[in-house]
């Protein structure tokens, strides 16, 4: 069983369905008249995309991109390469970039500027997880979830080597786990 390898729930699963329709809540008022398009990143980040997409009451689009920088490691290469690019142009469009977690920046950094470049009306970020402690890049989220400690998270779409998303609350991954 997953739940073996968990050290601690960092956040069940009512904590996360609050916050995430928190966080809907938010973006209906900020995107009042307007109709984002809001961008997954893959894959990491789709569990928590289609939550806050149902929390949205206002008109909105969805997109999915995917980058890697990780392999199976538990940190950033540093070296980030697109995977999966939009399937719709961008620009002059309102754009909502949605990630599972801000850690290094490295990753956000790197597909904030490759957006940008493609001339949207605006762009803002969406995180589920902020690790500011582990903050490389100057990026900062413009809707934030959680702020955790530099812990390896897993569950609710987070994974170690493919393997945990499917866990509905968000844990401490046991280091015994990955430290073999």
């Amino acid at each position: 069983m997953l739940h073996q390898d968990i050290e601690r729930i960092l956040f069940t699963e009512d904590e996360l369905r609050t916050r995430v329709a928190e966080m809907g809540a938010q973006i209906d008022q900020d995107y009042v008249d307007r109709k984002p398009l809001l961008i997954s990143v893959l894959r990491g980040s789709f569990i928590f995309m289609a939550d806050l997409v149902r929390s949205i009451t206002r008109p909105c689009t969805v997109d999915f991109m995917a980058v890697s920088s990780y392999g199976a490691g538990v940190t950033s290469s540093g070296q980030v390469k697109i995977v999966k690019d939009l399937t719709e142009q961008i620009e002059g469009k309102d754009i909502i970039v949605v990630e599972d977690i801000l850690d290094s920046g490295n990753t956000l950094h790197y597909l904030l500027q490759i957006l940008q470049a493609r001339h949207p009306a605006s762009i803002r970020l969406c995180t589920l997880l902020d690790k500011p402690s582990r903050r490389i890049k100057p990026v900062e989220a413009d809707y934030s979830g959680f702020s955790i400690p530099d812990e390896f998270v897993v569950g609710y779409g987070l994974d170690y080597a493919e393997q945990y998303r499917n866990l509905p609350y968000i844990g401490i991954l046991k280091p015994c786990v990955y430290q073999k």
